[in-house]
């Protein structure tokens, strides 16, 4: 891989986040089982479904064309607030890619979209103890690697660090969104299934630049 994300490249980080979500999915939906339905490993599977599906359509030629398709596929999942809310992300990240490929900066800007479009559609924040706890980290990691004239590997795998440290931290938080905040101090010491899921995503879209660096 060079230091500019194409449209095949981004193809591989979606099928190695999705094969993430399917090792792990079963622990998610142990994660959910504390305060929600105990269906969010399903909805992910479904979720890693459709990522896969929009990684291997040759006719995406563009990394805007790919993720925009991969964000209405996952939408199209029938898994409640979690699958909308990714798929939003996806679409959002989609709206700023474009038809070129992306340097670092670029793929700092294509994050920040994702981010702010789903901002708009939940009104929840970090410590709020949602998959926003772990992928606002993300994204910020991503533009502050950015920032330092980082690489592309670097600023992935520096996503993916914050994304599990944003995650492990939802443990010491009060749940106050969805049928969790019904649970109040209940949800203490568990990590919240959503921000659980965005780590799995970020390590794989870090997963073929490591190999690429061993190689």
């Amino acid at each position: 891989m060079s230091e500019r994300i194409t449209a095949s490249d981004l193809a591989r980080m979606l099928v190695a986040a999705a094969q993430c979500l399917r090792e792990r999915h079963e622990y998610l939906s142990q994660l959910d089982s504390v305060a929600g339905d105990g269906d969010h490993g399903t909805t992910m599977l479904r979720s890693a479904e459709q990522m896969d599906a929009a990684a291997q359509d040759a006719s995406l030629e563009t990394p805007g064309a790919l993720l925009k398709d991969t964000g209405w596929r996952v939408l199209s999942v029938d898994g409640g607030a979690s699958s909308a809310l990714l798929g939003t992300f996806l679409t959002g990240m989609g709206e700023a890619a474009g038809e070129d490929d992306l340097d670092c900066a670029a793929l700092a800007a294509v994050f920040e979209s994702g981010l702010n479009a789903l901002f708009k559609q939940t009104k929840a924040r970090p410590g709020d103890k949602t998959m926003v706890d772990a992928l606002a980290p993300a994204v910020a990691a991503i533009r502050s690697a950015a920032q330092a004239a980082n690489s592309i590997a670097a600023a992935l795998q520096d996503a993916a660090a914050a994304a599990e440290t944003g995650a492990e931290s939802t443990k010491a938080l009060v749940a106050r969104y969805g049928r969790a905040r019904l649970l109040g101090e209940k949800t203490l010491t568990h990590a919240d299934a959503g921000a659980a899921s965005i780590a799995l995503i970020f390590h794989g879209f870090s997963q073929p630049f490591l190999a690429q660096r061993e190689n």
